[in-house]
């Protein structure tokens, strides 16, 4: 191996403001740093300091640059993530506006980042900040668009729709709101300006769509997988202590954890729906991460329906703090996790070899809840055709299909791909090949 192949790369890493998507750039930040790679990690001071901590023996190589979110009038002081708002459209294009502000001060960074000796080899651009592409065109550094989605999705690159999804998401995906541009609009832009696709997926989980994606590109673009990043648990906790006291009281095997992510939230009236259906799922046990429905009007005190804590009491917990989703799969007491099935919270509960009961909302949680099904680690909650809502009754029948199965088919199946998830020798070589892509694009 020459000299130029050995030399260690200086890499920039520009992640989409979510934290579902900051932790994953994270670990691969991480990744990377282990084997001598130096790393930029962009993002807004707030989303910065909530970051858990980098192992001591690959902080030094990681360089945190904190740009300012830019004021825009509508968007409530702090609202770095899309953890701080709610998902309804007008506050999500206010975030996206605010977003679309970091161009200047992200070009000026990259700027003074290539003014000297340090020049960056690479900047790793995630889904949506197409704006970061345009800047590293500028500046002749060449860019790797992040897929953090299935092969699957990203081998037909732009949000998909399914039939069942509702208007909310729809408009979303392809109707410019105040930020000027379309989910898909974003999208497209990113990968086309980029020189490389790099994909969170293996050829392991996803044979085929990764084995056309590997033949064919990506958007026109070289295609190769990071392999599933799955994450170390990081030994958090809720605030409290609350959650974890709950668990440890409960059966083992006896808990559905319940958690649909930040980027879509349910409606009230769905978040209602859920509640009695819970209910109706009688003698099953759950833990509930409940974020607040996506109608801002709706008070606290009506988010659920009267009396559900109370007829509920002692075999649930609803929790509207933090919640540590990775220690609470990890849990003995947790059997199974309802999830919205974004790829991030799918590749954790597999991890674990937890079976899936899946409620996709928007975007590639809809393909992501397809897979899953397909390789029978679980099943999906039976939507209505006209709106993509659902009712009690089936999200009842969901959950009791997958509780009553604990010893057959989808844990079963759920096993099978934990040992693929959890395989992390196999994903490390995925990096090293992802890195070794990187080298021969810049040869």
């Amino acid at each position: 191996m020459d000299a130029h192949q050995q030399q260690q790369l200086r890499i920039v890493i520009c992640p989409w403001l979510a934290m579902g998507h900051l932790l994953p750039c994270l670990d691969l930040a991480d990744r990377l740093a282990s084997r001598g790679h130096r790393v930029s990690f962009v993002s807004t001071p707030r989303n910065i300091s909530r970051l858990p901590p980098l192992r001591p023996t690959v902080a030094p190589l990681v360089e945190f640059v904190a740009l300012p979110l830019p004021r825009v009038e509508g968007l409530p002081e702090g609202a770095e993530s899309t953890n701080d708002i709610s998902s309804s459209r007008d506050m999500l294009e206010l975030h996206w506006m605010a977003s679309d502000g970091l161009a200047v001060p992200f070009s000026e960074f990259l700027d003074a980042a290539c003014a000297g000796a340090n020049k960056p080899d690479w900047v790793i651009v995630d889904t949506f900040p197409y704006w970061a592409v345009t800047a590293g065109a500028e500046h002749k550094v060449p860019c790797a668009g992040l897929l953090l989605c299935s092969a699957s999705m990203g081998a037909a690159p732009g949000p998909r729709v399914h039939g069942n999804e509702d208007s909310r998401g729809k408009n979303m995906m392809f109707t410019r709101g105040a930020s000027g541009l379309s989910l898909t609009e974003r999208v497209s832009m990113t990968l086309q300006g980029c020189q490389l696709v790099a994909s969170r997926s293996c050829l392991e989980l996803e044979p085929e769509s990764v084995s056309a994606s590997l033949t064919n590109g990506v958007a026109g673009k070289p295609f190769v997988t990071l392999g599933l990043l799955p994450p170390s648990p990081r030994g958090e906790d809720d605030g409290d202590g609350v959650v974890r006291r709950w668990l440890d009281a409960q059966p083992p095997k006896s808990v559905v954890y319940i958690a649909l992510g930040s980027e879509a939230q349910l409606r009230a009236e769905q978040v209602h729906e859920m509640a009695l259906g819970l209910e109706l799922a009688a003698g099953t046990r759950f833990l509930w991460a409940l974020r607040k429905p996506v109608d801002d009007e709706v008070d606290d005190a009506d988010v659920l329906p009267p009396g559900f804590e109370e007829r509920t009491r002692g075999r649930g917990l609803v929790a509207t703090g933090w919640v540590s989703q990775l220690s609470v799969l990890a849990h003995d007491a947790v059997a199974a996790f309802l999830t919205h099935c974004g790829w991030g919270s799918t590749i954790e509960g597999l991890m674990y070899g937890r079976p899936l009961i899946m409620l996709p909302i928007i975007a590639d949680q809809w393909p992501n809840a397809a897979l899953m099904e397909g390789k029978q680690v679980g099943v999906q909650v039976a939507r209505h055709g006209d709106d993509g809502s659902f009712d009690r009754e089936a999200l009842a029948a969901a959950i009791c299909a997958v509780m009553v199965d604990q010893d057959g088919i989808f844990t079963a199946n759920a096993k099978k791909l934990q040992m693929i998830v959890a395989d992390r020798e196999y994903h490390e070589r995925c990096i090293d090949g992802f890195i070794q892509q990187l080298r021969s694009c810049i040869q």
